[in-house]
């Protein structure tokens, strides 16, 4: 593969807009693209025109609106390009077509924003996110809305989140002095993902249906040597990751880096940043590519934030920052963070943001799956706090507690020996327990679920620092002494909001209790997270920046909560089947032959029988806990009104779920005693080794 030439080979990016445009028709573009300027619908035949006979030169026959509805996947319908032309036919996408198109939207989650029976939603073009093709079809990304305007969808929001982010910012930089057409966020989402054998994973209904194994005893060799990290990547994995690589550049996304992560049949990828609409667009394309390629290998990618219990959980760091249209990064603190004023006002304004709304921040990650790898030793907690790092954290200290700063420059490093080269290091460490951390030039949310489409956690970054940065600049505008009022707005917001600031182990056990002293949020649990959402300051800050409407903005909660629910019923039932269905019989079964060998054994002569006889008393007395525990689940699930999905969901998060825990700890007991003949599903071990 030639690197250079193919990259982005399937994408209508800006170099092919140049070359098939009418230049004025590509200017107008351009400006809509890199300034923000209102599109000139007047230019839409042309761009469709050329976009199609692009398209048709890559074998392309029909395209789509590519839309992100609130099931938080992406959705498509499929036109093709020939219109009747006499008894023959022509290609064809007019201007119309390319900028809008109709959806049946009552088939998607709105959240009671629109009634089920009006049916009517429109897909608009998105010109900011580059359409492609892929599988002879012409994929033109877009947003989502109801015939009544209500956003029915993640790209309108976060676009609104975005615009509000520019506003609000160019407002600070001009106060400072700096011209700009546009501030953008760009994110950068790491991915990470399990691969496990296809034939594996169709014998295991848990994984099929739920993403998840319900059911698993640990398996004897797990991560606790730490060689899976970091390691040799087995020759299928490479092979995978190879064909990955390629058809991912070929679509113009950036990914940079592969590597095994901490848990076996675990590993990752990362891409270089780009601007956030860009970055959700091409991680959803990603995420659905990995799983294609996976099966063209016998594979089968998991995407589940903890598909297997007792090892490490996969998350999806969100790289974000700050950038001008000039190549001005809003959080490079440079060389003397001390004396950059903008740096320190802009961290403070992000600090107060993390803080102010700590409540939906969470709630933005939060989800069925992603609720089990919060918390643990593997992701950050549950609590929300910020790491700055020690240069950065004793600059703050500085400011907050009235004491001078010393400054500090990165040392040298070197292992002391002659041939070994001298390297630069940088001027903190990173602090892998934080959920909210500066990384020198971007803070990495890292609470994401790798399955999660990563709008819902940048629209509330985006809308949270926004307010904070239009509070600081309707605060300064009127202002007589900047300089002051400005170094003001920083000590005071700072001080305000040091309790979110915590640059030490997030694992370790006082800090919960540290954090609850200071007044930090700590909800576990999807079922308790999100209700936040309905509180007024957190609706308000939503309606002030333009991102949702009230009613928008409540709807999510509702879908959120209404989505949960549906998971943990689903899983639910399938815990039962396979219990029902499967393991009781065939433990049964086990225990049945087990005791016609005791039988025969004292039948011809009294030997010793002990080992069986307690094994099969064990197994028994497993088994019957195991169906008395189902019993219990089965009724609790009868008296659950899943339409009143708020209380139905606080049920499933302190009833259903600790019922299925108690059945899975019967479960992975006897699996552990059962012999693997009579077992009927691939045991961990056979799943996470067989790649």
């Amino acid at each position: 593969m030639n690197l250079p030439e193919r990259f982005g080979e399937n994408v209508f990016n800006d170099s092919v807009q140049k070359e098939t445009l009418p230049k004025e028709v590509y200017t107008a573009l351009r400006a809509t693209i890199e300034a923000g300027k209102q599109l000139d619908t007047s230019i839409a035949g042309a761009v469709a025109a050329a976009m199609k006979d692009w398209a048709v030169s890559k074998g392309a026959t029909h395209y789509t609106h590519w839309f992100q509805p609130l099931t938080g996947l992406t959705a498509e319908k499929h036109d093709s390009f020939i219109e009747p032309d006499g008894d023959k036919v022509i290609m064809r996408l007019t201007g119309k077509s390319l900028i809008v198109g109709e959806s049946d939207a009552s088939s998607f989650p709105s959240g009671g924003s629109r009634v089920t029976y009006m049916a009517r939603g429109y897909t608009a073009w998105d010109p900011t996110s580059p359409a492609f093709v892929k599988d002879g079809t012409l994929y033109i990304p877009t947003i989502f809305v109801s015939y009544t305007g209500e956003t029915l969808d993640k790209k309108a929001p976060l676009l609104r989140s975005m615009t509000a982010v520019d506003r609000q910012a160019k407002r600070i930089l001009k106060l400072f002095g700096i011209d700009c057409k546009k501030v953008s966020t760009t994110v950068g989402p790491e991915q990470e993902y399990f691969l496990i054998d296809e034939e594996e994973y169709s014998k295991r209904k848990d994984l099929r249906l739920t993403g998840r194994t319900l059911f698993g005893a640990p398996v004897s060799r797990g991560q606790e040597l730490e060689d899976h990290y970091f390691g040799a990547i087995k020759p299928r994995v490479m092979a995978f990751m190879r064909e990955l690589d390629e058809e991912l550049w070929s679509y113009g996304v950036l990914s940079k880096t592969k590597h095994n992560e901490v848990a076996p049949a675990q590993h990752e990828m990362a891409p270089v940043f780009s601007t956030t609409n860009v970055a959700v667009d091409t991680n959803m394309l990603t995420m659905e590519l990995m799983r294609t390629v996976a099966r063209r290998h016998g594979l089968v990618c998991l995407l589940h934030e903890k598909p297997f219990e007792g090892i490490n959980g996969s998350g999806k760091h969100n790289n974000w920052s700050m950038s001008t249209d000039t190549g001005l990064n809003l959080l490079n603190p440079g060389a003397a963070p001390e004396k950059n004023t903008l740096f320190k006002l802009v961290l403070a304004a992000v600090v107060k943001a993390v803080d102010d709304y700590q409540g939906i921040l969470r709630g933005s990650v939060a989800s069925a799956a992603n609720d089990h790898r919060l918390g643990a030793n593997e992701a950050p907690p549950a609590i929300i706090s910020v790491y700055l790092g020690d240069q950065l954290g004793a600059l703050v200290d500085s400011i907050v507690k009235g004491e001078n700063y010393v400054t500090g420059t990165a040392p040298q490093g070197s292992i002391g020996v002659p041939e070994s080269p001298i390297f630069p290091k940088d001027a903190t460490d990173r602090n892998r327990t934080s959920p909210f951390a500066f990384t020198g030039n971007k803070f990495e949310f890292r609470m994401l679920g790798s399955q999660a489409n990563v709008s819902d956690a940048n629209i509330c970054l985006n809308t949270i620092v926004a307010d904070a940065f239009e509070q600081f600049a309707d605060e300064l505008e009127g202002c007589k002494n900047f300089t002051e009022a400005v170094n003001g707005i920083i000590e005071r917001e700072l001080k305000a909001h040091y309790r979110i600031i915590f640059n030490h182990d997030g694992y370790g056990p006082e800090w919960e209790a540290e954090a609850a002293k200071r007044g930090l949020l700590n909800h576990k649990n999807t079922a308790d997270a999100v209700p936040l959402f309905y509180e007024k300051k957190n609706v308000d800050v939503f309606v002030r920046q333009g991102v949702f409407t009230a009613a928008e903005a409540v709807a999510r909660a509702d879908i959120r909560l209404e989505n949960y629910t549906k998971i943990i019923n689903i899983e639910a039932l399938t815990l039962l089947e396979m219990v029902k269905q499967d393991i009781i019989p065939a433990v049964s079964d086990f225990v049945a032959d087990l005791c016609q060998n005791l039988a025969a054994k004292q039948a011809v002569a009294n030997l010793p029988c002990e080992t069986e006889t307690k094994l099969i008393k064990k197994l028994a007395e497993l088994n019957d806990k195991a169906s008395a525990s189902v019993e219990k689940l089965e009724k609790h699930l009868k008296k659950i009104n899943l339409h009143d999905f708020k209380k139905a969901s606080q049920d499933m998060a302190h009833i259903i779920l600790p019922d299925m825990e108690e059945i899975r700890k019967y479960v992975d007991e006897m699996e552990k005693l059962t012999s693997s003949d009579y077992w009927p599903f691939p045991t961990y071990f056979e799943i996470l080794y067989n790649v």
